[in-house]
């Protein structure tokens, strides 16, 4: 993210603090500057995260670049559900998803400045005394009556009890979250996308041959021919590809952080080469 670099919590009071700090501005987001973080979640872009800011203030940006990232990063392409789902059940999600990243973050600290069983055990107690972001979006705590006045005005449905099971059921736990993208969405969007043409068919087959008709013997070369533009591995049957729209090399899912899932979703698919991401500080 742009900006002065924030400090780094070494103490389990520093820690809470910076959780509290990003917890109060993903909470803003998701209620009090809602109409606003919509806007900002425009399918038709790439793929997005939202972060929370040590200073309680949101942003809606690109993944870092680095690889491994500095710190654990948010769910992965949130703007992509916006559409496809009520606008309570998709912030209740988000929410979801918020709640596992933060407590990614602080445990994070936590394992990198050594802290002990005690230490994580206050850490946890701490962070167990607040609601969840997933409590607050959903109704089930009173916000500020500043900040519930505002949420209720910009809100465009109600929540079901049905949604409340749905939702709670992807909320697995908390440190298998690190690593996944929004997956989960495909459920809820498998029937709302059954009508729209599979544009991304071919982008989840494997690398083109050239059908020149001169035999299996020359298919078998071409295949063998082919490699991925990150790795420079050749191609295997059993792996799961996608080819860049924009320079048309082909790549290992694993090796660009694509599944066949998230492929569904993707209108354009830019490589890291090519998307000119930019990274925080």
């Amino acid at each position: 993210m742009d900006g002065i670099p924030h400090p780094i919590p070494r103490t389990v009071e520093e820690v809470f603090s910076d959780f509290r700090g990003r917890r109060n501005g993903l909470i803003r987001a998701l209620t009090t500057d809602v109409e606003k973080f919509y806007q900002q979640c425009d399918p038709e872009k790439e793929n997005l995260c939202l972060y929370g800011l040590p200073n309680e203030t949101w942003e809606v940006n690109l993944p870092v670049e680095e690889v491994p990232p500095e710190l654990p990063e948010p769910a992965l392409g949130i703007n992509f559900a916006r559409d496809g789902m009520q606008e309570k059940d998709w912030l209740s999600l988000v929410a979801v998803h918020s709640d596992s990243w933060l407590l990614a973050v602080a445990f994070y600290f936590g394992a990198r400045f050594g802290f002990g069983k005690n230490e994580r055990k206050r850490l946890f107690q701490m962070i167990n005394d607040v609601p969840t972001i997933f409590e607050v979006v959903s109704g089930n705590v009173k916000l500020p009556k500043e900040q519930s006045a505002t949420h209720n005005n910009s809100s465009k449905s109600k929540s079901s009890g049905k949604m409340v099971k749905e939702v709670m059921s992807f909320f697995v736990p908390f440190f298998m979250h690190q690593g996944l993208i929004f997956s989960c969405l495909d459920v809820s969007f498998k029937q709302s996308r059954q009508s729209e043409p599979q544009t991304k068919a071919v982008k989840m087959s494997q690398p083109p041959k050239e059908d020149d008709g001169s035999g299996e013997e020359e298919d078998e070369d071409d295949e063998q021919g082919a490699t991925c533009g990150a790795c420079g591995e050749s191609y295997g049957t059993d792996e799961f590809w996608i080819c860049c729209d924009v320079c048309e090399r082909w790549f290992h899912g694993k090796c660009v952080k694509i599944t066949p899932a998230k492929a569904e979703h993707i209108k354009q698919y830019k490589c890291p080469g090519c998307s000119g991401k930019r990274a925080r500080v």
